[in-house]
């Protein structure tokens, strides 16, 4: 069995320079999460940080992954419109699925694929209900019909986004509102799961359900096997002038 070549992508700021978060994620989010996907036989997972060479994403490694996850916050900017556009390429074109984490609806990479400015709305930290609304989807395997977040941060409609494919799972938080929490889109030939927990300074990612969604989402978004070269555009437009048409 071949194994999905995961990377874990994170701008790894706040774990340094906030005591809270460096408490609950000590070598940060990225470390945490290859730690329970590690379990997995079928996975090969690395971890990427914005303060590597390259970004974290030198080509010999993006092209060597099939899923890449992304949490970013408080460094969008950072990120180089040339890496985002090899990132967007690769949805594209099948090779690589994208699962963006949290407040990673604000990076250069979501808003390029999607074609969003990924904004939202926004509030304190509270309890979240979330709610599985496509159960048949492999994405929504073993998840039972609702689970509670003690605390995360409040994130609510309006969420600008194009429509989601598929709505997967709906957020209610103890506030009153209400977040499209777990979506998929399709792009070109690739997927995209969009996944709202995550916050910092929360213990979102300890949560079992939060870990099996994650898992379940790696495999959904893996590649598919077209059999085939997928162009990131039409090999058959010939592109005219206007006297050529008009002759």
């Amino acid at each position: 069995m071949k194994k999905i070549n995961v990377t874990i992508w994170n701008e790894f700021r706040h774990e340094k320079t906030e005591d809270a978060v460096k408490a609950l994620y000590p070598d940060g989010i990225h470390a945490f999460i290859k730690g329970f996907l590690d379990a997995n036989e079928d996975m090969n997972v690395r971890t990427a940080c914005l303060d590597d060479p390259d970004q974290g994403l030198p080509d010999a490694l993006l092209e060597d992954t099939d899923v890449l996850l992304w949490w970013g916050h408080m460094a969008h900017r950072e990120v180089s419109d040339a890496l985002v556009e090899k990132i967007r390429k690769r949805v594209f074109t099948g090779k690589m699925g994208f699962i963006p984490l949290h407040s990673a609806h604000k990076s250069k990479p979501f808003a390029a694929i999607l074609g969003t400015n990924g904004n939202l709305s926004w509030g304190r930290d509270q309890k979240e209900i979330i709610w599985n609304m496509l159960p048949a989807h492999e994405i929504a395997a073993g998840i039972p019909d609702h689970f509670l977040l003690e605390l995360e941060e409040l994130y609510s409609e309006p969420f600008f986004i194009p429509q989601p494919d598929e709505l997967i799972f709906g957020g209610w938080f103890e506030d009153g509102h209400i977040m499209r929490s777990g979506a998929t889109f399709y792009r070109g030939a690739g997927k995209v799961f969009y996944f709202q927990p995550g916050h910092e300074s929360c213990r979102a990612y300890y949560h079992p359900c939060v870990q099996r969604i994650i898992t379940n989402a790696i495999r959904w978004a893996r590649p598919n096997d077209f059999g085939f070269a997928i162009e990131d555009a039409c090999p058959h437009v010939t592109w005219k002038t206007t006297d050529e048409f008009d002759a």
